[in-house]
């Protein structure tokens, strides 16, 4: 089959002085970074590599990262990309449950991981094999393309196993559905480790496009964000989260953070917060909703925002081509349009599975009842039904609350309390008293001289008695975990009684 990295080589081809990144050390051409990958595919052949192989890429994210994850994939390898910046335990866990068997990293990050394993050295001197570049293999599409970690309800990281025919149809298909090409500047926001970033950085250089790479430190500041969009003059934000847009939005000394920006693509948790705050404004272009679980490669099912948007549902639009969406009952019989059920995904994005976990691969992904033979789904665990515009999120199963018998969308509450406007972030967790009865907790940024009679007396103008919060808490910043979300675990046990 023909891969991204084919993709990359052809735009080499053509057009070797075009700008395919943007970094902290400078610019790189389509050239340069073709030239890079196959001295890397060079390597791993000497080493071994080819299907089934799994090859951790634990670098700062720059030139080499791009380089070697697109090698890998050249070999028909599976990269595990690993974020540097996490705990070193943590690091070495997920090389072990994720059967690596061949490492890409630097001196400075070598002695972190595990030293018994085969070891490239990317910063290490540049001796590639004498014998001369061999001609691309065929990838297998059912070989491994990546191994991407997510814990889950159950808190345990488990190593999901997505193959090379699904990762290219994504890939391919968000190239097309958002316009991407060689005028497209898309910032990198998503940090290596998550899936979001193969998205972040394959997607735009596959059309051509351009990415830009920055410290970490300059994404996570609004004003230092706002500024990297300008002096780059960024089109594209392929993954970012409502958390972090409702950030953006909520500082007033940044009236236009996005200017010049075309296209946003949110993902990750509920856009309706947001949104019911009427953050739609904030993006000047085409806001794209996305859903999917990492199960199914990143996006399951995209939904533009329109200029207007209905705030009382988190709509999440149609499947992409080639995926399934059913909405079934507890029996697994598909439920009618507009009543909510449990969300199940099959077709071209489904994973392999979980790798060295065969009981929760088996709980998680079932034979596909209305399906061809063979034909599996993806048990997300997420609760929606079938709207106009396609499907609408209504929220997680194992996170349902109720109150007093009713069941509480902490978004509706959120959305409430960021419209208030001196409340710049909001998170509704819920908690139980020594009696048994579930309560909530708003957690609040913003002007701390906003009283909890200011904030009820606000939300009472729009929700009922039983979706008021018991207790309003204060932060200087939301906590959000590596990848942009909100950490409401966090919350939750900083709330304790």
């Amino acid at each position: 089959m023909r891969t991204v990295a084919d993709d990359l080589a052809a735009h080499a081809a053509r057009h070797p002085a075009r700008i395919a990144l943007d970094t902290p050390t400078g610019q790189v051409t389509y050239g340069r970074l073709a030239a890079r990958t196959g001295e890397l595919t060079r390597l791993l052949r000497a080493h071994g590599a080819g299907p089934e192989t799994v090859c951790a890429v634990a670098v700062e994210h720059g030139a080499d990262a791009v380089a070697a994850m697109a090698a890998v994939i050249r070999c028909g390898a599976a990269f595990l990309t690993l974020d540097v910046a996490q705990p070193r335990d943590r690091l070495a866990a997920f090389v072990r449950s994720a059967g690596t068997r061949l490492l890409l990293t630097t001196s400075a990050h070598s002695r972190a991981l595990d030293p018994e394993l085969p070891t490239i050295l990317l910063d290490g001197p540049a001796t590639p094999p004498k014998t001369p570049a061999a001609p691309p293999a065929r990838v297998d599409p059912r070989a491994l393309a990546y191994v991407s970690h997510t814990s889950g309800s159950t808190g345990e990281p488990s190593p999901v196993l997505v193959e090379h025919h699904a990762l290219d149809a994504y890939l391919r298909d968000t190239a097309r559905a958002f316009g991407l090409g060689p005028d497209t500047v898309a910032l990198q926001t998503a940090p290596l480790g998550y899936d979001a970033s193969i998205r972040d950085t394959f997607a735009p250089l596959l059309a051509g496009a351009r990415v830009v790479i920055v410290e970490r430190s300059r994404l996570l500041r609004p004003a230092d964000f706002a500024r990297t969009v300008g002096e780059h003059r960024v089109t594209a934000l392929l993954s970012t989260t409502p958390s972090f847009l409702t950030h953006l939005a909520g500082q007033p000394d940044l009236p236009d953070p996005l200017r010049g920006v075309t296209l946003v693509a949110s993902s990750g948790e509920s856009l309706r917060p947001f949104l019911a705050a009427g953050g739609r404004r904030t993006v000047p272009g085409t806001l794209v909703n996305q859903y999917g679980p990492t199960e199914c490669t990143m996006t399951t099912t995209r939904h533009r925002v329109p200029d207007q948007p209905d705030t009382a549902e988190d709509t999440v639009g149609a499947p992409r081509p080639g995926t399934v969406v059913r909405v079934l009952d507890t029996d697994l019989t598909p439920v009618p349009d507009g009543t909510v059920g449990e969300v199940y995904i099959g077709g071209a994005g489904l994973a392999r599975g979980y790798g060295g976990r065969p009981a929760r691969t088996a709980e998680c992904f079932l034979p596909d009842p209305y399906g061809p033979p063979g034909a599996r789904l993806y048990r997300t665990g997420d609760l929606g039904r079938w709207g106009p515009q396609g499907l609408i999120y209504v929220g997680r199963t194992d996170r349902q609350i109720k109150i007093r018998g009713y069941r509480v969308d902490p978004a509706e509450m959120e959305g409430a309390l960021l419209a208030h406007p001196r409340v710049s972030g909001a998170v509704v967790t819920a908690h139980t008293d020594d009696r048994g009865r579930t309560y909530l907790v708003a957690h609040v940024t913003g002007d701390p001289a906003v009283t909890d009679a200011e904030l009820r007396a606000h939300m009472a103008r729009s929700l009922p008695p039983h979706l008021m919060p018991r207790h309003f808490r204060r932060h200087e910043a939301l906590p959000t975990t590596r990848g942009g979300k909100a950490d409401r675990r966090r919350l939750v046990a900083g709330s304790a009684p």
